[in-house]
Parts: structure tokens; C-alpha cells; sequence
């Protein structure tokens, strides 16, 4: 009873103070719709809003090239009123979103998937938070709550892939794979978690069930019931639309980057400079490099499927074409699930300041470069760049970390004691 009333008192506090900022600083939403740090060409909640306003007046969205998100989500704006005029309904959406976000990563802070699998169980398996720390790290993570005000697609990606991590975390099977599909129908790079989404459900489902089941019957199932998923919003998409038009405006944007809007990502700024003999090379380079991590990870991590999961999530967010630091608040949200690794990080400072350094600078270098003319691209995209260093030291520090926890498992007499590489 206690846990709950911690939980209730949790989720009302955390939606008062979104509520109370968009109430309080009705020009703030606004204002963060426009940063390019939140809202990029395929999340934006202003470019949303036009696609909205060409639909409920029988145009198609998709002919300016300025609409690149899903076509299911204009039915459902378009029930919402006028968030120009009564923006309340689409601010509370957005806090329920939040809130029903936190609730899945409470759930899976709950299954301890993260310090005890089928496959492992940390030394270090009692050194935890609960799961109302949990909670409250990504209830009250500016990023998120930036994101909340910001209003983009990216807040409904974030907790359909949360959803579908905490039903995997306890083998509901049917209810992961159709949050995964509604991810990777809003977004598309979630698709590539399905591998350690599976290897997670598997060894949850052989846990409670304490029988073998057989892999290659399990795989062929949850592969057919993705496909049928995806394939059944693709068609209601069409039917909606009247055309497969939408492809192209849609996943056809994050393929192929036509849209080289400034983001805190590495892609833009390169493409800006690459001659366009070699574009359709580097795409593939990129996109290939991205894609690459999924299975090295979740082959040299099998014993630790959801630890795989959160990696991912840290690397979509530094090398997917269009991140946003909706996606980095989606990774930190994960990292506490994994404090008893904690001790064994050697750089979490480093990481730490990075974050702190660069989320203070990278607008001010914006603003330098596009409002006040003394500065130029190479001041935001650098910043962008120590953005994506201090990501990329916490997933690698963190994989060190589990790595090291897995090796003292194995050899205890190796507990504590210095390594050297050489």
C-alpha cells in the first residue's frame, strides 16, 4: 500500500509540473516545438499540425513535403481541438503519454530482468534502485519534460518502445510485438530491437513455463505476428490516404535524408558536405553501421537481453539520421535499472559533465549561428559532436561494466581485482 501511494503521489506531481508549465508559460510550448534539439522534420509537432489541417480539409498531407509522419496519427490529432485555441486536451495527452511511459519502466525495473536472466545473475544483483527512483529519474529528466512541453511524435514512439520492453520483460508476447509495431510504424529504427526483444521474451517465457520450448517455432511465430502487425497499419494507412504515397514521405525520408534540417545527430552536417555522386553510397555506410550493433550485441550478449535493448536505444540515439533528445532521455531513462553496475563504470563523470557542458552550449551555439550571424555551422555542429561523444561514453563504458560484471561471475577469485589491457 505504501508503494502505491508513493507511485500515486509520484504520477500526480509529475503531471502538475507539466501541467502547471503549460499553464504557466503558455508561449513555452511553442517556443520548444521550434528547437531543433527537440523537434526534428519527422517528429514535429508544428509540421504535425499542417498535416492535420490539410486532412480535415481533404487534401493530401503528404503533397507539400513537409508532413513525414505516420498517417494514422492524423485521425487521431484531428479529434483533438485546436491546440492553438484550447490547447489543454493535446497537453494532457502528452502528460498521459508520460505517465503511462514511466508506468511501463516501473514495470520493468519490477521483473529485475536487469541484475537476474535466465542466462545470468549479477554478483551484484541486491545493489539496486527501487522502483519509484526509477520512475522518478524519467519523470523529472528535463530531457523529458522538454519533450512533453515540445509535443513531438517522438513522446508516442518513446512509450510504445517502453510498453513493448516491459511486456517482453514478462513474456506477454502478443502485447510486445504490437507495441513494437507501433513504434516501428511511427519511427522505424525501433524494428531493429525485435532481435533482443525476442531473446528477452524466450527466456522469460522458458523462466515461468520451466519447459524448453522450441526456438525456431517461437522465432517463426513472433517474426509472423511483427509481420502481420505492420502489414495491418500499412494497410489502414492506405486506406486512409488512398494511395501508398506515404512511403516515400514517410520512411522514405529517414532512408534517404532529403531533409537536412540541423539536429544534435552526426548525419546532417555530413551529408551538407558529401558530393552527391557518393550519397547513395554513405546512406548505405550509415544506415549499415547502425543496423551493424544489433547483432554483435545481442550474440556476444545473450545472457543479458534487456541490457542489449538498452544499448541499442544509447546508439540509436547517437547515429540514427533524425535524434532528437527525446531519444536520449528514452536511454538515460534506462540506466538506473543497472546501478549495480555502477561501481565498475570508470568514466561516469566524464559522461556526466559532457551532457551537462553540451546541453547548456548547444543552444547557445544555435543561437550564434542562425539569430545573431557571428558564428556558423561548424560551431552547432561541433557541439553536436561532443553531444554524441559523452552518449557514446556512457554505452561504452556501461558495456565495459557488464562485460566485467559477467567476467567476475564466471572467475570470482577475480572479484575487485585491477585488469590491464595489453
Amino acid at each position: 500500500m505504501a508503494v502505491d501511494k508513493q507511485k500515486a503521489l509520484l504520477f500526480g506531481a509529475a503531471a502538475a509540473v507539466r501541467l502547471l508549465l503549460f499553464t504557466a508559460f503558455p508561449s513555452l510550448p511553442n517556443l520548444l516545438t521550434g528547437r531543433v534539439e527537440i523537434s526534428t522534420p519527422v517528429t514535429s509537432f508544428k509540421r504535425l499540425q499542417e498535416g492535420v489541417f490539410l486532412y480535415t480539409h481533404n487534401v493530401s498531407p503528404y503533397d507539400g513535403g513537409v508532413f513525414h509522419q505516420a498517417p494514422l496519427l492524423l485521425p487521431l490529432f484531428s479529434l483533438l481541438p485546436n491546440p492553438a485555441s484550447h490547447p489543454f486536451a493535446t497537453n494532457l495527452l502528452y502528460t498521459i503519454v508520460d505517465l503511462l511511459g514511466a508506468n511501463a519502466l516501473m514495470q520493468i525495473a519490477e521483473t529485475g530482468q536487469s541484475v537476474s536472466s535466465r542466462l545470468f545473475t549479477s554478483s551484484r544483483k541486491d545493489l539496486r534502485w527501487s522502483t519509484i527512483a526509477v520512475g522518478a529519474s524519467f519523470l523529472f529528466n528535463p530531457f523529458t519534460v522538454a519533450t512533453c512541453i515540445a509535443r513531438p511524435t517522438s513522446a508516442l514512439t518513446n512509450f510504445f518502445l517502453l510498453t513493448s520492453i516491459a511486456k517482453a520483460a514478462q513474456g506477454a508476447s502478443v502485447t510486445c510485438i504490437l507495441a513494437l509495431s507501433f513504434a516501428s510504424y511511427l519511427s522505424l529504427h525501433p524494428i531493429l530491437l525485435f532481435p533482443p526483444l525476442l531473446l528477452l521474451c524466450y527466456d522469460v517465457r522458458v523462466t515461468k513455463s520451466k519447459r524448453s520450448l522450441n526456438p525456431l517455432a517461437f522465432s517463426l511465430s513472433h517474426i509472423f505476428g511483427l509481420v502481420i502487425a505492420l502489414a495491418l497499419l500499412l494497410y489502414l494507412s492506405t486506406l486512409l490516404t488512398g494511395s501508398w504515397e506515404f512511403l516515400a514521405a514517410t520512411y522514405g525520408v529517414r532512408l534517404l535524408l532529403p531533409d537536412l534540417t540541423p539536429n544534435v545527430g552526426l548525419w546532417w552536417y555530413f551529408f551538407i558536405e558529401m558530393f552527391d555522386s557518393f550519397r547513395e553510397f554513405f546512406l548505405g555506410v550509415f544506415w549499415l553501421h547502425m543496423a551493424s550493433y544489433v547483432g554483435g550485441l545481442s550474440f556476444r550478449l545473450r545472457r543479458q537481453p534487456l541490457f542489449v535493448v538498452s544499448s541499442l536505444l544509447g546508439i540509436f540515439a547517437i547515429f540514427q539520421p533524425y535524434p532528437s533528445i527525446a531519444d536520449s532521455a528514452l536511454y538515460l531513462a534506462l540506466v538506473p535499472l543497472y546501478r549495480h553496475i555502477f561501481p565498475l563504470m570508470r568514466y561516469s563523470f566524464l559522461a556526466a559533465s559532457t551532457l551537462f557542458y553540451t546541453s547548456f552550449l548547444g543552444p547557445a551555439f544555435y543561437y550564434l549561428w542562425i539569430y545573431a550571424g557571428s558564428g556558423n555551422a561548424n560551431f552547432f555542429y561541433a557541439i553536436t559532436l561532443v553531444w554524441s561523444l559523452g552518449l557514446s561514453v556512457i554505452v561504452g563504458d556501461s558495456l565495459y561494466a557488464a562485460l566485467r560484471d559477467e567476467w567476475e561471475v564466471e572467475r570470482p577469485e577475480m572479484h575487485g581485482k585491477e585488469i590491464r589491457r595489453i
